[in-house]
């Protein structure tokens, strides 16, 4: 890389904030839609847009200045613009709004005092949206438009392997199983709805464990989805005794490693020789495109702000390592969907 691109990188990089928060309004305001609704039209000018939109060309060219200097937008000889393949994906592809969403709506506050995390220990960003030690005991008290951005984005990243792993969770016929980090319930509803006789237990804090077992009863699935509240960073957390199946997604990623042994090393106190724990993850080892390993690693810095202080997204090496430090034994080892890694795991 020359030195004037290398400059040039620098300062988008120094920018970046105003970039992204153009793009949260393009967006928002309704710019991006209007401007693609025309494209049989060769794009939309500013007038055109202020006229439709009800907005000022003022405002209006502002924003798509500084979105066509970073190739969101492209602006034709008659001052008509059009979405490039960037601004295209930006404003419609799923990822991408999941992302955005959960970066504008939960994270962008917070990071401000990401150099004070990194010195403390802890989620210094965490009082932008509630006065909690972590961000999984408020989650039920967020803002309803936080709120939504958080689970959007955790569903986002599980919901699409859920339909691969009932087929793996379910070949041993397990009859009692243990959802650990249930969230919103709905893997727990999955498995009901899968098999007709299958017994679920969500453990969770109370907050989550409410509203996942308010959606089990919804759904009509009270009779076999019941609770058990717990705090994972308690002094002896427990779980009883009885699960074929014990299952946690993307949830070993909100501890610590030392955190992570002790959830594993509780779960082990409660399994039997044939009990499998099943960790579903997305590490960043095992990543096939490297815009994938990057969301991944800048999800970390959400752990490091806002969730905890503490933890990150884990590549397998140290997530195997731990699960053998804690008294477990990997059967098998499972590429599941484009993201997520299943290993299958017994007491030792």
């Amino acid at each position: 890389m020359r030195a004037i691109e290398a400059l040039e990188e620098a300062q988008k990089i120094a920018f970046a904030p105003f970039v992204f928060q153009a793009t949260v309004s393009l967006r928002k305001l309704g710019i991006f839609d209007f401007i693609f609704d025309k494209r049989d039209e060769g794009g939309a000018t500013i007038e055109e847009i202020s006229e439709g939109l009800s907005l000022s060309a003022y405002g209006i060219g502002v924003l798509l200045e500084i979105a066509e200097s970073s190739n969101l937008v492209d602006k034709s000889e008659e001052g008509k613009y059009e979405l490039t393949k960037v601004g295209y994906f930006l404003n419609y592809n799923t990822t991408a709004n999941a992302n955005i969403n959960f970066t504008n709506d939960v994270c962008y506050k917070g990071l401000f005092h990401l150099s004070d995390s990194i010195v403390k220990g802890k989620p210094e960003g965490l009082k932008e949206l509630g006065n909690w030690k972590t961000i999984y005991e408020g989650l039920s008290q967020l803002s309803p438009e936080a709120q939504k951005a958080w689970f959007d984005f955790d569903h986002h990243y599980s919901d699409n392997i859920f339909e691969e792993a009932l087929q793996l969770v379910f070949q041993s016929k397990p009859k009692v199983l243990f959802d650990i980090g249930g969230n919103t319930g709905k893997f727990a509803i999955q498995c009901c709805k899968f098999n007709q006789e299958i017994l679920v237990k969500i453990v969770d804090l109370p907050g989550q464990l409410n509203k996942a077992l308010a959606n089990a009863k919804s759904n009509g699935f009270e009779d076999r989805v019941s609770g058990q509240e717990i705090d994972w960073l308690s002094e002896s957390p427990k779980i009883p005794k009885g699960a074929d199946q014990i299952w946690m997604c993307q949830f070993l990623d909100c501890f610590s490693e030392e955190e992570i042994v002790k959830v594993l090393r509780t779960c082990v106190a409660s399994m039997d020789a044939s009990t499998e724990l099943r960790i579903t993850e997305t590490f960043t080892d095992r990543q096939k495109f490297d815009n994938a390993k990057f969301i991944l690693e800048a999800t970390s810095l959400y752990f490091t702000v806002l969730a905890n202080g503490n933890s990150k997204m884990y590549s397998s090496r140290v997530m195997m390592r731990l699960i053998d430090e804690a008294g477990l034994r990997i059967e098998e080892d499972i590429a599941l969907g484009e993201y997520h890694t299943m290993l299958v795991c017994k007491k030792k």
